[in-house]
C-alpha cells in the first residue's frame, strides 16, 4: 500500500505518460493499472526494462556503494561516460560514448533494447571514460586543468590526453613538465653517455636524432634503449610519447634529471 497507491497518485499528479522500470516490477502494473482507472487517471505506457547483472551473470546489489553516481563522480568518472554507459548498455547500439546527452536521447529507442539481462563490467565505464577525455578540446579541458594547477598550454594537453584514463591523471602528467622528478637511473654510464650526445635545441625533430646517436654510441636498441631514457626523464615506465614530451620538459630538465638529479 505505501508504494502502489501513493505512486499512483503521484504519477497522475505529475502527468506521468512513461512508466520504464526494471522487471522485477512487472508484478506491480496490473495491480497500478486498475488503480488508475479506479481514480479515473491516464493510464501510463508501461515498459520493464531487464536487470542489470554483473560481469559474471550474478545480480547487482543496489546497495554497493561503488555502483552509486555520487562514488563515481569520486573515482572521476566524466559524466557523459556514465550516460552514455547507462544509455546504452543492453541495446543494439556499440557501447561508445555519445557526442551529448541530447544526441544520446534522440537515439534512444525501446526498440533497441534487448530482452536478455545487460552485463555490467567496469571495464567497459572505463573504456568510455578514456574515451571521452580522448575526445575533449583544449578550450573545454582548459578551465579544469587551470583548477588543478595543470594548466600548461594546448600543446600540453595535446600531448597528454590520449594517455588520461581519468582527468586527475593530468596532475602527474604536469609535474613531469615542470618537476620536480625524481630520475630513475638504472644505468649510470648509459645516462652519461646519453647526457653527453644531448642535442643544444629540443625541439620536435631532436629526440629521434637524439636517440639515434645514443643507439649508435652505446649499441643499445629498443626497450634497452628507450625504458632507460624514459625512466631517467620521468621517473616512470609508461606515459606520453617522449618525443612531443621532450620539447616541452626542456633541454634543462632534461641534462640535470639524466645527471642523475631531482629537477
Amino acid at each position: 500500500f505505501l508504494y502502489t497507491l501513493p505512486s499512483v497518485v503521484d504519477d497522475i499528479d505529475m502527468g506521468i505518460t512513461h512508466v520504464i522500470r526494471g522487471e522485477d516490477h512487472v508484478t506491480n502494473t496490473g495491480a497500478q493499472i486498475e488503480i488508475f482507472e479506479a481514480l479515473g487517471g491516464p493510464v501510463p505506457d508501461f515498459a520493464h526494462m531487464p536487470l542489470l547483472v554483473g560481469e559474471d551473470g550474478s545480480a547487482l546489489s543496489k546497495r554497493l556503494g561503488s555502483l552509486s553516481i555520487s562514488d563515481m563522480r569520486d573515482q572521476g568518472y566524466e559524466p557523459i561516460a556514465i550516460t552514455s554507459h547507462l544509455g546504452r548498455i543492453g541495446t543494439s547500439d556499440p557501447l561508445d560514448v555519445a557526442p551529448s546527452i541530447e544526441a544520446l536521447g534522440q537515439g534512444f529507442s525501446f526498440s533497441k533494447m534487448g530482452r536478455s539481462p545487460a552485463r555490467y563490467d567496469v571495464a567497459d565505464l572505463d573504456r568510455l571514460n578514456a574515451q571521452a577525455l580522448h575526445g575533449l578540446s583544449y578550450a573545454d579541458a582548459q578551465p579544469r586543468l587551470a583548477a588543478a594547477g595543470a594548466d600548461l598550454g594546448e600543446a600540453f594537453w595535446d600531448v597528454v590526453r590520449p594517455n588520461l584514463q581519468k582527468f586527475a591523471d593530468v596532475t602527474e602528467m604536469a609535474k613531469i613538465v615542470v618537476g620536480p622528478v625524481t630520475p630513475v637511473i638504472e644505468d649510470a654510464a648509459f645516462t652519461k653517455a646519453a647526457l653527453d650526445l644531448l642535442p643544444e635545441v629540443i625541439d620536435a625533430g631532436a629526440w629521434s636524432a637524439w636517440t639515434q646517436a645514443v643507439k649508435e654510441q652505446t649499441g643499445a636498441k629498443g626497450k634497452a634503449l628507450f625504458m632507460p631514457l624514459r625512466l631517467a626523464i620521468t621517473g616512470q615506465a609508461h606515459g606520453p610519447d617522449m618525443a612531443m614530451m621532450a620539447p616541452l620538459i626542456g633541454r634543462e630538465r632534461i641534462a640535470q634529471r639524466l645527471a642523475g638529479e631531482t629537477a
